[in-house]
């Protein structure tokens, strides 16, 4: 039976196509447990390795796919303690987390899959929080599909840029008093972005450090789906308050919500906690009806796996869309609404959250 010597042997082969070093050396790999005919081990690359990623993952497999009793092997994303800076850093180079000048909380919100009503979310969270008084910039980091725009009705409008290099500054645009940044702003309506992790990681941090955010309580970040570079860039360079996890109540998007919390878990982010969106349909000619479409309890339990509150369970209303298709948001269109009261409190809950 393969034992955990033989296995950290041959994961010895593997090396930083940089320094030369194995990755075993460098602490990149660690953690590995043999239990056949599994493997569990940890990958901790710094960010300026991140490129490497997909092909170590590809070598670690292929070397434990020699041993006749392995055949699962589960690679888990962890934190580095040698991460590259920010910019160009190279080999050894220190990376803490750095803050954003004038920010001072940072939410991310994110979900294991796609269609699930995160961009709604990031939107109507921060124009709540715009309402409750609060100074708020909204980041779209979804650079495949960036929606936000839209959504806040500014889809036309430029931001300006000045400034050359790493001194190049971006303004946000401002809409219902909130300061965003989106990749939605810089490339035509039907353009696609075909862009490997480097260049993604490259932007993210543009905007991130590279705008005027002025003076800001919070910035909501809005995910891409998945648990890609996107969420690795934005964790492994900011200090974050914590992340909200989007699901709606069936089991496949109860799934996929699994895999994003845990991503920011390993990565010691923290959960502030979970929103089921699409809890119910409200027909808006029988507003005392509501219809589970999507089942029901996938938000309860997905929290109570995890020890994480349930924040805020969000109706499926035709008015939450029509807002988002007209640029104008539920919060502030329909304030009376069961949506919008919805919003409302998840913004009191993360108010309190930030307070505290």
């Amino acid at each position: 039976m393969t034992n955990a010597e033989e296995v950290i042997k041959s994961l010895s082969l593997i090396k930083d196509s940089g320094s030369g070093k194995s990755l075993l050396e460098l602490g990149w790999l660690d953690d590995v447990r043999v239990n056949p005919p599994r493997v569990t081990l940890r990958l901790s690359l710094p960010n300026f390795a991140n490129s490497q990623r997909e092909a170590i993952a590809k070598e670690i497999r292929k070397l434990l796919d020699e041993f006749q009793d392995i055949n699962d092997v589960q690679i888990e994303l962890g934190n580095s303690t040698e991460q590259g800076g920010i910019g160009n850093a190279g080999h050894g180079e220190v990376n803490t987390l750095q803050s954003i000048q004038g920010v001072k909380n940072v939410i991310a919100v994110t979900s294991g899959k796609g269609g699930v009503g995160k961009s709604t979310v990031s939107v109507n969270l921060a124009c709540a929080l715009a309402e409750k008084g609060l100074k708020v910039g909204l980041l779209d980091a979804d650079i495949y599909g960036p929606n936000t725009p839209i959504m806040l009705g500014v889809e036309s409008n430029t931001p300006q840029v000045y400034g050359q290099g790493s001194d190049q500054k971006i303004i946000p645009i401002e809409s219902f008093g909130i300061a965003m940044i989106s990749m939605g702003f810089l490339i035509d309506e039907n353009q696609p972005v075909i862009w490997r992790g480097p260049m993604l990681n490259g932007i993210i941090r543009q905007f991130l450090y590279q705008a005027s955010w002025g003076e800001r309580d919070v910035l909501v970040v809005d995910m891409p789906p998945g648990t890609g570079d996107a969420q690795l860039s934005l964790a492994q360079a900011v200090p974050i308050t914590g992340v909200l996890i989007v699901t709606t109540p069936q089991k496949v998007s109860l799934q996929d919500a699994r895999r994003s919390l845990a991503m920011f878990n390993q990565m010691q982010v923290p959960i502030l906690g979970v929103v089921e969106n699409m809890t119910f349909f409200v027909p808006p000619d029988l507003p005392d009806k509501k219809y589970p479409l999507f089942g029901v309890g996938g938000g309860t339990q997905l929290a109570q796996e995890n020890c994480v509150p349930l924040l805020a369970k969000i109706p499926m209303e035709l008015s939450v869309v029509e807002g988002g298709n007209e640029g104008w948001p539920i919060v502030n269109k329909f304030p009376e609404s069961l949506s919008a009261k919805a919003f409302e409190g998840l913004a009191k809950s993360i108010l309190e959250t930030i307070n505290n």
